[in-house]
């Protein structure tokens, strides 16, 4: 893949969450902390109706693309059982109880608010469709724009609102939120109207959707578990919790989220990477176990770093986000962790073991769903933050461990005791250490300590710098 298309395909994580440390402030001083926990539920639960709805077709679509004679008959396959469905049950579901899917979400008895959130959830759904073409086609820079569209709209929509003078109330926020996924499906759907147009005429093959069916849905299992992983502690604080602790706890997660862009940036570089070696027979161990250990020192020096200046963020904030400065290290955890376990857990995918990486999900959701029940009613978003940190680091470790048995003896002491003791002082931060003098020594001390403990990553940092300035 040509460096100019890298850096298209990298615009939309890198943009998307730039984009969200300038929107995210902007929001918190004009909306109420419950309606932006609010909102938080509904783009959970959009996030798992796209999962559970495209019946794992989305990933058979993106399989069988370049191999499809006929496309556009591959996209009607792949798109229509999953819309049909989500249709019969979004009609069900309205028309059984116009208010329960709003008090479910919000609390409210609004059948307004029942029928944008399903609308919602069907944009989003055919968003992500349309966006799949885009990025099959190789339209890097159209696809990035898939990302960055809905933070740009919705931030638009949001200014505009303040500007008219308008009440910055939930029902506000959710329309702007509405509007913005609905700019985002037309644009997508003139950007893509040949091949959509196109399948209109197309006849469904039965074999070949049966194809697809099985080649997807077994996804839809270890995509729930990886969802249930990642959304478990906003569900628990929904349930266990205030709508209070929720927006705190969301605003912290969006201000954690920069650690995503990080993470997307090493995933598209480092999976196609490594398989390019195994197929040209070419693999270095020791060259992965260094990028490894660099990786994990990049880590060690991001948390610690949040630690020694988390302070910064309440001058960013209105007063009730004071609690995101000591849950913010906390929630660069579980992104940082899941970035380091794909250095190791790839050996799962080179031995084609796949249904291991299902088990981690799973193992790790339990862990996470136990933690919360129990923390989340004592320490409400600090439990939540805790039991989220605490299974990745159980999913990095199982990973590494299923990786291990299948394709190699990976070197682990190392990581193992720097994600230990990292995991131990954010939850000393998170619980215990808040605000104290104590905890700003101890993160100063893990800065000297990374310093002499990754000397090699140092060097070879600094080795790079003179290069490139010499």
């Amino acid at each position: 893949m040509k460096k100019s298309k890298i850096l298209s395909y990298l615009l939309g994580p890198v943009g998307s969450g730039i984009l969200g440390l300038v929107s995210l402030p902007i929001i918190t001083w004009f909306y109420p902390v419950e309606d932006i926990g609010k909102i938080s539920m509904l783009q959970v639960f959009a996030s798992f109706i796209i999962l559970f709805f495209c019946l794992g077709l989305d990933q058979s679509y993106i399989r069988e693309y370049h191999e499809s004679k006929v496309k556009s008959r591959l996209f009607k396959a792949s798109f229509l059982p999953g819309f049909t469905l989500l249709l019969i049950c979004t009609f069900g579901l309205y028309f059984s109880d116009e208010v329960l899917l709003s008090n479910l979400l919000y609390k409210e008895n609004n059948k307004y608010l029942t029928i944008l959130s399903l609308l919602c959830f069907i944009l989003a759904f055919c968003s992500r469709f349309l966006s799949l073409i885009l990025r099959m086609q190789e339209r890097a820079l159209a696809y990035s724009m898939s990302q960055l569209l809905p933070k740009i709209s919705f931030l638009t929509f949001i200014l505009c609102i303040v500007w008219l003078g308008l009440k910055t109330n939930f029902y506000s926020l959710i329309l702007a939120h509405s509007l913005s996924i609905a700019v985002v499906f037309f644009v997508f759907a003139w950007n893509t109207r040949s091949e959509w147009l196109r399948s209109f005429s197309q006849v469904i093959d039965i074999e070949e959707l049966k194809k697809l069916l099985y080649f997807g849905l077994p996804l839809v299992i270890g995509g729930l578990a990886a969802w249930g992983l990642n959304v478990m502690d906003k569900l628990s604080l929904r349930a266990l919790s205030t709508f209070s602790e929720l927006g705190v706890y969301s605003v912290t997660i969006s201000i954690a989220a920069v650690a995503t862009v990080f993470s997307s940036v090493f995933n598209i570089i480092w999976a196609p990477l490594v398989f390019k070696w195994v197929s040209e027979k070419s693999v270095c161990f020791n060259k992965i176990d260094m990028i490894s250990e660099h990786l994990l020192a990049a880590i060690f020096f991001i948390v610690v770093l949040s630690g020694l200046l988390s302070w910064l963020l309440p001058l960013l904030l209105p007063k009730e986000y004071g609690a995101v400065e000591y849950l913010i290290t906390t929630c660069l955890i579980g992104p940082l962790f899941y970035t380091l376990s794909e250095t190791t857990a790839v050996g799962i995918t080179i031995a084609r073991k796949t249904y291991l990486a299902m088990f981690a999900s799973v193992i790790a959701m339990t862990i996470n769903g136990v933690g919360n029940y129990f923390l989340v009613p004592i320490y409400g978003s600090a439990g939540a933050a805790v039991s989220t940190a605490l299974s990745f680091w159980f999913f990095y470790i199982i990973r590494t461990e299923l990786s291990r048995r299948v394709w190699r003896n990976i070197p682990s002491g190392k990581s193992y005791l720097t994600i230990t003791l990292i995991l131990s002082i954010t939850i000393l931060n998170t619980l215990y250490l808040r605000g104290s003098r104590e905890i700003l020594l101890i993160w100063g001390g893990l800065l000297f300590f990374g310093l002499f403990f990754f000397k090699q990553s140092r060097k070879a940092l600094l080795e790079q710098v003179v290069i490139k300035f010499a």
